[in-house]
This record gives C-alpha cells, sequence and structure tokens, in this order.
C-alpha cells in the first residue's frame, strides 16, 4: 500500500505525528498530577528527556505534596517543560540588510564588520543549494506522488523502493534527508535506520508507517529517527518537517565549530557588534558576563541535592530566550579565573567544542541539552591569559583602536547628539563645534575606545544644562575656552618632540590598553664600579632590554667610536620617566640602546625622530606588536620620522592613511641602521649637553 491509502492501522489517522513516549508514560495517575503529566505527554520532548521526565512524574506519584522532595521534583519538571528542545528561530540571511545595520549602529571597525559579513554571506550560499531528498518505499505511486510533491518546493528527489536501493543511492550521492516507509521487502526501514546512523549520521530521517503504535514509534526515534509520521500521511506536517529538519542540517553545518571572539581595548564597541549580529541575523541575544568568575557552577548549575540548587547561567538564558539558536555573548572571557576554588575556563571548553556541545549537561538537569545551534561569541581585552586549548577553538578577531578621526565622527555623528538629548539640551540650545570636540577627545579622553569619551560628554552637557538654566542663555556655542572652564585643565597631554635634541635621551613607542604612548628613555654615565642602575617602574623584560642593549654597546664600542674602556669605572644609570606607572615589554630596546650610543659618543638623537623595536644580542632589530597605535602616538607627539623594524613593513602596509599621514617611517634590520638614522652627525660639547 502506499502512503496515500489506507493501511489497517491500529490506531486512528491524525494529521500530527505519533507522540513518542514509552508505554509505561501512560499508566493512570492520581487526580492531583494528571494536568502535570499530561503537560510532559504533551511538551513534545526528545525520547531521552520524555524518559527523564515521566520518571521524575511517577516518583512523585508516591510523594507528600508538602514534603521538600516533592518541590524539588515539581521544580526540576518545570525546568524540563520550560526549555526550548525544539524550538528555534529562522535566520535572515539578507547581507544587505546586515551591512545597514552593522554601518547604522557603529561608525569605522571595517574589517570586523567585513568578518561578520563574511560569514553571513557564507551562510546565504550554502542556503541557496537544493537539498536532496531520498524517498524509500515499495509502492510506486507513493514514490511518485511525492517526488511531485517535493519537486515542486524545489528539492532534488530520487525515489528507490526499498532499504538496499536506498543503501545504494546513499553511496552514489549521499542524501540531506530520508523520507522511509517502515515495512518494506529486502531491507526495512528500521534496518535502513541503523545503517544510515552507522554511515551517515549527519542524514536526517523521517520514518513512516501504517502500523502507527506507540511502540513502533518508540523504537524508530530511540534508533535515531528525527521524526516519524503515521499514515495516511498528512503533506502539510511531513513538508513543515522536511523543511525544520532541512534547516536544522544547515545550523549544524554551517555554524558547527564557529566561535568569534572579539578582543581589544575597552570601550570598543565589541558588545555592541555581538548585539547588531543577533539583530542582523533574526536571532535571541544573551549576554553573559564572566569578569571575576570562579565557580563552574554559575555555568554549569548545582545538582539538585543542594538546598536552593537552580540550572547554570547558559541553561537559564535559554529559558529566558525561548528559544534553542541564539546569539550568546561571553562577555571579559579573559576575566574568568581559575584557582583552588574552582575552574570555570573548564566549562568553556565543553561549550565552545563543537564535538562536546551537542550533548551539554547541567549538573541541574542532569541530562543532555544540544548546543550546538547556539551561535557563541566570546569578547576580551587580550587573549594572553586565555589558555591555549581554549585560544584554538576560537577565531580571534582584533578591534583596533579608534583614530582621533574616527572619534571625531562617532562624537559628532553620534554621542554629543544622543547625550544632549538625554541631558534635555538640543542642537538649537547647545552648539559643539568640531574644533571643539577635537580638542575633548585629544586633551580629556585620549583611551581607545569611547568610554571615557562618552563620560566626559555627558560630564559636559550636565554643566551646560546647569548654565542654561541659571544663566537663562538662549543659545550656546562651546568654544575651547569655554571647554576648558567646564571641565578644567586636560588631563592628558601628549609628550611632545624636545625643542632640543639632548644627549642620552631617545624617544621610544609603547603601547598600552589606553592606546600608542611616546615614552623618553634617558641614560647617564657617572663614576662607580661596573653597575648597571635601572629605574622607573621597569618589569622583567624591559630590564633585560636595557642589560642587552648595555652588553651590545660594549661589543661593538669600536663600531661607533666609543671608548672600549668606558664601563671600567663607570656606573650607567638608565631611567624612564613616570615612574608611578609600570612598563613592560622589549619594544623600547632600540631606543634605549640610541640613549647609550649617545651618552657614550656625545652625539645627540635627533628630537623629530622615536623608534620601537627588540634588539638581539647581535644588534639585529627584531618586530614588535601593536604598530598603528604607536604611529598614531608619534604623530600627536609632533615627530616626523619613525624607525621600525623590517618585520613590521607589511603590518604598516595594511594601516590606514590617515594614521601614517606626514611620517617619514624608516625600516631597519640592524642597530647600525637605527643609529645612522637616529643621531645627529656632530657630537654636542660636554658643557652643552
Amino acid at each position: 500500500m502506499g502512503w496515500f491509502g489506507k493501511r489497517r492501522s491500529s490506531t486512528p489517522a491524525e494529521e500530527t505525528p505519533v507522540r513518542v513516549e514509552p508505554l509505561e508514560a501512560r499508566s493512570a495517575s492520581p487526580a492531583e498530577h494528571k494536568p502535570l503529566r499530561e503537560q510532559v505527554e504533551g511538551a513534545g520532548l526528545p525520547p531521552e528527556i520524555l524518559d527523564a521526565a515521566t520518571a521524575e512524574c511517577d516518583r512523585m506519584d508516591g510523594l507528600d505534596p508538602a514534603s521538600p522532595e516533592y518541590s524539588i521534583s515539581l521544580n526540576f519538571l518545570e525546568v524540563i517543560l520550560s526549555l526550548p528542545w525544539n524550538t528555534a528561530t529562522s535566520d535572515n540571511l539578507d547581507i544587505v540588510r546586515a551591512e545597514e545595520i552593522l554601518n547604522a549602529r557603529h561608525y569605522g571597525l571595517h574589517r570586523v564588520k567585513d568578518r561578520v559579513l563574511e560569514f553571513l554571506a557564507v551562510k546565504s550560499l550554502c542556503a541557496r543549494r537544493n537539498p536532496r531528498i531520498l524517498l524509500v518505499d515499495d509502492e510506486v505511486i507513493a514514490r511518485e506522488n511525492l517526488t511531485i510533491v517535493f519537486k515542486a518546493d524545489g528539492y532534488e528527489v530520487e525515489a528507490v523502493g526499498n532499504g538496499l536501493e536506498a543503501v545504494a543511492a546513499m553511496e552514489r550521492e549521499p542524501a540531506n534527508i530520508v523520507v522511509s516507509d517502515l515495512k518494506m521487502d529486502g531491507m526495512d526501514g528500521m534496518e535502513l535506520l541503523q545503517v544510515l546512523r552507522k554511515r551517515w549520521p549527519d542524514t536526517k530521517v523521517v520514518m513512516i508507517t501504517g502500523y502507527a503504535t506507540v511502540k513502533t514509534a518508540v523504537d524508530a526515534m530511540r534508533q535515531g529517527a528525527d521524526q516519524y509520521l503515521g499514515k495516511p500521511v498528512n503533506l502539510t506536517t511531513l513538508r513543515r518537517y522536511v523543511a525544520e529538519l532541512w534547516e536544522q542540517s544547515l545550523r549544524a553545518r554551517h555554524l558547527r565549530g564557529f566561535v568569534l571572539c572579539f578582543t581589544g581595548p575597552p570601550g570598543m564597541g565589541k558588545t555592541s557588534i555581538g548585539k547588531a549580529v543577533a539583530e542582523a541575523l533574526g536571532r535571541k541575544f544573551i549576554h553573559l558576563s564572566l569578569a571575576g568568575l570562579r565557580d563552574e557552577a554559575e555555568l554549569r548549575g548545582h545538582r539538585r541535592t543542594y538546598v536552593g540548587a537552580m540550572p547554570g547561567r547558559i541553561i537559564q538564558g535559554l529559558r529566558k530566550a525561548g528559544t534553542r539558536n541564539p546569539v550568546i555573548l561571553l562577555d571579559e572571557v579573559d576575566k574568568a579565573v581559575r584557582d583552588f576554588q574552582g575552574d570555570a575556563v573548564s566549562v568553556l571548553l565543553e561549550m565552545l567544542d563543537a564535538e562536546q556541545n551537542t550533548a551539554f549537561v547541567d549538573h541541574y538537569l542532569g541530562l543532555p541539552f544540544d548546543l550546538s545551534n547556539v551561535l557563541f561569541i566570546c569578547t576580551a581585552n587580550g587573549v594572553d591569559r586565555l589558555p591555549a586549548p581554549l585560544r584554538d577553538r576560537l577565531e580571534i578577531i582584533e578591534f583596533p583602536s579608534y583614530t582621533p578621526g574616527e572619534k571625531l565622527q562617532i562624537a559628532t555623528r553620534h554621542l554629543i547628539p544622543e547625550l544632549l538629548n538625554q541631558h534635555g539640551l538640543d542642537d538649537r540650545l547647545v552648539t559643539v563645534p568640531a574644533a571643539t570636540a577635537a580638542r575633548l577627545i585629544s586633551g580629556y579622553a585620549r583611551e581607545s575606545g569611547l568610554r571615557g569619551l562618552r563620560q566626559q560628554i555627558a560630564s559636559l552637557c550636565r554643566k551646560l544644562a546647569k548654565r542654561v538654566l541659571i544663566e537663562g542663555e538662549d543659545a550656546v556655542t562651546v568654544d575651547e575656552a569655554m571647554l576648558q572652564d567646564l571641565l578644567g585643565a586636560p588631563t592628558h597631554s601628549f609628550a611632545s618632540a624636545r625643542t632640543t635634541p639632548r644627549v642620552g635621551l631617545a624617544a621610544s613607542l609603547a603601547w598600552t590598553e589606553d592606546g600608542g604612548e611616546i615614552i623618553f628613555v634617558e641614560a647617564a654615565r657617572m663614576r662607580g664600579s661596573k653597575q648597571l642602575i635601572l629605574t622607573g617602574s621597569l618589569g622583567e623584560v624591559l630590564r633585560e632590554s636595557a642589560r642587552t642593549a648595555l652588553s651590545f654597546c660594549r661589543s661593538r664600542a669600536e663600531t661607533f667610536g666609543i671608548d672600549p674602556e668606558f664601563y671600567a669605572a663607570s656606573d650607567i644609570h638608565v631611567h624612564i620617566p613616570a615612574g608611578a606607572i609600570s612598563k613592560e615589554g622589549p619594544s623600547a630596546g632600540v631606543a634605549i640602546t640610541l640613549a647609550l650610543i649617545s651618552l657614550l659618543t656625545g652625539r645627540a638623537v635627533r628630537r623629530d625622530v622615536a623608534s620601537t623595536g627588540e634588539l638581539s644580542l647581535l644588534g639585529e632589530v627584531l618586530p614588535v606588536g601593536g604598530i598603528r597605535e604607536k604611529l598614531m602616538a608619534a604623530r600627536g607627539a609632533g615627530m616626523s620620522v619613525v624607525i621600525l623594524p623590517q618585520g613590521c613593513e607589511a603590518r604598516v602596509g595594511s594601516v590606514e592613511e590617515e594614521v601614517v599621514e606626514g611620517l617619514d617611517i624608516r625600516f631597519v634590520t640592524t642597530m647600525e641602521e637605527a643609529a645612522a638614522i637616529a643621531l645627529c652627525e656632530a657630537a654636542i660639547p660636554a658643557g652643552n649637553a
């Protein structure tokens, strides 16, 4: 008989699939438990979850409703029923719309946006492919009818007569979805299902039979069928199941293993980009902050043996979202703590690993929940603190510092109008010219991100609101003088190029969490006993750079015209000002060496030259990071020549024109080349040094 014929069946024809439940779940229950048991039976739970929920209902039958155990079981069942085991939102893959959303929410960040759009483009192209369906039934009419139906829906269809032919068809070209009858000659549907699950585990399977009983349904679902239908088949239901299974297959193939990690300084918009991704996809958004998290039970939940136990934050987030495929932002993942009290990072390994998160087990539930459809996005200020196994599971996307030009555009287009409105002002009452906004950025909000800039603009708005009310001014134009009067003296000032060159003084470029910095290295020589004195709150790596620089100068004394015995009865003191601020890293190696060579030869370092680079003991200049931010610092300080390692040339080529404009960038491979560029030709007399 075909799928449209009336076969002898033990159950009446239904338009919905046979409920999958164990036989013992249908036993009678006390009247007070019947509504809850009916909710469990009608919730469409996966077989394993249904078994656990039904067993909990059976356990409650023997408990006193006033007992604590009864409340624990009741809460457990309520959690199971509230979870979105089968509910998912459809993805919006309109890449043009996604680009408009990203551009409307954020100015700049072009590389970050491009990477997100690339992901959406790949997913959109994959979704356009016509899925392949294999129909397996021994009735020719049934095969022909369903072939017409699914071809009209845009599917590629192949129809065969039994399980053996189906296996041969799968070997030729695997199908995405198999719709199979249960009773067939040669190899029946259950035998075919076992082969499919062993050889093609990602293929979705819908089982159909005219002998629809609870037992056959349970057996098919336990063997691995994704859906089960009785005959005669309701075409609307079957088509809906096939469409849902194809969408699940797409998510599993193209989102599995896709974990972005946005890294960069605070205030760069990492969290808001994550929200924009969720909005572009049309998914629910869940934000979880992991800063200071040390107890893994926060994520994985507490076991029900504890008083007041509850699920972890992942399961709670899914309950709140009501969908099994939200976007979950794991914020400040680098600040999760690993110590003797717990290891929250180990839970992240399971959550983010595509091979493990298909069966994530929360301690409270004790049951597997499939997280493979979740799009995880992590944020971090830096990835150095993350363990290597976790970094391997992440695709790192760096958020570069905003340039002054980008911050000016963001301030004038977005922040100033938004904050004026929030403080009861508008552009008719207050005008902030671009020049004033630029001064606000350079003098009061020089950090890489926008958080400090927002705070300063908000402070300015509060003071302007007070001024408008007290003085009754109809219109206020904020010039630079008024800005300083309202906010006080600028809190930031770039170290600038010195007006005259000095012997033993060199400028170095450094990277900090607030962006690029220019620091000055000072060197002095006095009578002593071969001591190298290092001050300025220097870290161990920076101290090693100073020792390397001194050893290099001693080994190449003749090359630079230095007295070979200069260290015999002398002490050398290297100091980097701003001693209250800790300094670390190898980037100042070239500048320290230039300061020492200048000190020992009497030749000053040019006042308009700044350098960055690590020095090897043999005099090689090695590449360092943070080049973009360092070039921005050099421009702000009025430097015209920047000495960089040759290994950084490719990075400079990818930097915006705005950053390198007006800079003469010199690439060097050896310390001799750097000294030839940086040192003045003639020595300065000792009395003028």
